[in-house]
């Protein structure tokens, strides 16, 4: 049995004993009741200038060994997203090398994959909407000839230089006609991106998705699915009722993810989400339960991991990064807790130390002697002892 002493968030201390691993199954077999993509992150290297403001510079080996762990879950991977820091530390030039690598071994291992298309290659502030409509296609053209499906993120570029819902039809109208296969849309709310206020043209949510649906209905044989963000459950059964039925909803609510994957008997949600990175095995084994028609295992295994998900995803929620990557390398996937643009700081030891709590309630840490020695080493480092 593996023990530790954990500072606890209101102060004072736990001596905890870890579980002993959990044994999951695993299978290169794709999921067949529903997609589902887990948004990977990137491993930075060790020894490199990941400072703030940095080009990124990246463990290649184990960034795409972590990728080869989603898919022994059965996971295709949406890789190059904001989980992989972008527009947060990770520069154009590494996102297109990385989207490279990573679509080359996804097609390698026959897995499924999806990566980010935006307009983070513009400088902060941009003059015409000409400008974003050139960014999204140079970069749909870089994840297209990958052999990767895109995915067209939302834009601050755009959101910036927009003047009303008319700004975005003229952008997404001319981008969508020249994709080459069915895209995945993708609606980021603020609580992922506060500079994205008011995207689709309003604050009010509820005319903002209806601009959203015009858009997709207009375009629905260039829509594969719509990967919706905005951690609003009832919002998300909503849209996807009101989705042409050739349109998929791919859920990116970390919040509510296993009701609404599971549906409700008329509809329900694929997949694509950050947390899906830090509890792959638990996502794996839920959704081939699910494939089995075994609803009582699909929440046994998702069940745990919702307290773990809405910590690592709690408000400042652009953050969660921290401890995707952290659990990352508690759990041996990863040399080092680094993170390109330096972002490891951006939670606290008692936050961490509390996700390790977690993680271990949900019987996602493989190897309780190695997660307790990194973990009392962050500890020591960090100057916090009993």
């Amino acid at each position: 049995m593996t023990s530790i002493d954990l500072p606890l968030p209101g102060g004072g201390w736990e001596s905890r004993t870890l579980q002993e691993p959990r044994t999951w199954p695993t299978s290169t077999t794709p999921i067949s009741s529903r997609i589902a993509f887990g948004a990977a992150h990137v491993v930075a290297d060790p020894l490199g200038e990941n400072v703030p403001g940095a080009p990124a510079q990246v463990d290649w080996d184990s960034t795409l060994a972590f990728r080869r762990h989603l898919f022994s879950h059965g996971l295709g991977v949406a890789e190059a997203m904001d989980t992989a820091q972008r527009g947060m530390g990770l520069d154009w030039a590494t996102t297109q090398e990385l989207i490279k690598r990573s679509a080359a071994q996804a097609t390698e291992c026959g897995a499924r994959i999806a990566s980010g298309a935006g307009t983070d290659q513009l400088p902060a502030q941009v003059e015409t909407l000409d400008q974003v409509t050139r960014a999204y296609l140079e970069q749909l053209e870089v994840v297209e000839s990958a052999g990767s499906q895109a995915i067209v993120m939302a834009s601050r570029q755009l959101a910036q230089v927009a003047t009303g819902p008319d700004d975005y039809r003229t952008v997404y109208d001319t981008v969508l006609r020249q994709v080459n296969r069915p895209v995945i849309l993708h609606w980021l709310g603020t609580a992922f991106d506060p500079s994205l206020e008011g995207y689709w043209g309003s604050s009010d949510v509820d005319v903002a998705t209806a601009r959203f649906l015009e858009l997709i209905r207009d375009h629905a044989d260039r829509v594969d699915g719509v990967k919706v963000s905005l951690l609003d459950a009832d919002h998300e059964k909503g849209l996807r009722a009101a989705l042409p039925a050739t349109v998929r909803l791919y859920t990116g609510d970390d919040f509510n993810y296993p009701e609404l994957i599971k549906g409700d008997g008329g509809h329900h949600s694929d997949a694509l989400l950050g947390i899906f990175a830090a509890i792959a095995p638990a996502a794996g084994m839920a959704l081939r339960a699910l494939d089995a028609g075994d609803e009582a295992a699909y929440d046994a295994a998702f069940e745990p991991t919702l307290p773990l998900a809405r910590h690592v995803f709690k408000a400042p929620t652009f953050y969660y990064k921290t401890g995707i990557a952290f659990l990352s390398w508690l759990c041996g996937h990863q040399p080092g807790f680094t993170m390109v643009g330096g972002l490891q700081s951006a939670r606290s030891i008692v936050d961490l130390a509390h996700t390790l709590r977690l993680a271990d309630d949900a019987g996602l840490i493989p190897d309780p002697d190695l997660a307790v020695r990194r973990m009392e080493t962050l500890l020591e480092t960090a100057g916090v002892t009993r």
